[in-house]
């Protein structure tokens, strides 16, 4: 198994992409701390989990806020053991508007769900990592850090952010054991955010949600949309030592829709 013997920490680990990369770091040996906002979910997940044969525990928490993100590595520590991996998946799309309809409050609120907790959670991870001198941390950017789409801009800045302080954060770490980079993942069709931006998107467009997918999805090569499962597969690649050669890097699981 690509993960034996690891812990590893997801955050919005309750659905979607989140709760693939958990599942299937459980099911590459590694044992898994669910966070995320929402009590129900992260439950769900753990069992599941468990339910396969895997260890797991949860733990609910904002990453936006520096009190929670100590107390979900304090769980994870505790629960688990030392955190070998750790993967900021928590997210929100945030306002679907152009510029100048988004508020200071809806802007900050963006940035701070990803890039803020991203930081947060980093920079209370790397000493740990450090000092035993290995570790991987594992940013879960977007498409839209890379290629423009109109009405989303908070979240095209948020992600771009997370590619900036992955490059940095691997330059940091590298010679200290440490492995840092980003997945770039498309649309993930199959999750709520992307189902609730895909009905906003065709609302401001028009077009019933139907057509304004079926658009979108013939931009990509493959002419689809990426499943959870195999932004997930990638997750555990970068995470494993099947990757020891790969840093500070962002890696687009998009199907071809971007070429850099």
């Amino acid at each position: 198994m690509l993960l034996e013997g690891k812990v590893a920490i997801v955050t919005g680990g309750g659905r979607g992409i989140g709760r693939a990369i958990a599942r299937r770091f459980a099911a590459e040996g590694a044992a898994v701390l669910v966070a995320a906002r929402t009590e129900s979910e992260v439950r769900t997940v753990v069992a599941e989990i468990e339910q396969s044969g895997g260890r797991a525990a949860f733990v609910t928490g904002d990453v936006s806020q520096e009190a929670d993100c100590a107390h979900i590595v304090a769980a994870a520590e505790a629960q688990l053991g030392g955190v070998s991996v750790l993967v900021n998946n928590a997210g929100d799309y945030g306002p679907v508007k152009p510029i100048e309809e988004i508020t200071p409050a809806e802007w900050d609120r963006v940035v701070a769900v990803h890039l803020r907790g991203a930081f947060l959670l980093t920079r209370l991870m790397l000493p740990g990592m450090y000092a035993r001198g290995s570790g991987v941390i594992l940013n879960i950017s977007s498409l839209s850090a890379k290629s423009a789409f109109s009405w989303g801009a908070s979240y095209a800045a948020a992600k771009a952010g997370m590619l900036g302080l992955t490059r940095v954060a691997a330059a940091e770490a590298a010679r200290r054991g440490v492995r840092v980079n980003a997945i770039c993942p498309g649309p993930v069709t199959e999750t709520k955010m992307s189902k609730d931006l895909g009905a906003a998107l065709a609302t401001r467009l028009g077009v019933d949600a139907d057509t304004q997918l079926a658009g979108f999805l013939q931009s990509i090569l493959q002419g689809r949309g990426q499943t959870a499962e195999e932004i997930a597969a990638a997750a555990a690649f970068l995470a494993s030592d099947q990757a020891s050669a790969i840093t500070g890097q962002s890696i687009n699981v998009d199907g071809g829709a971007a070429f850099f």
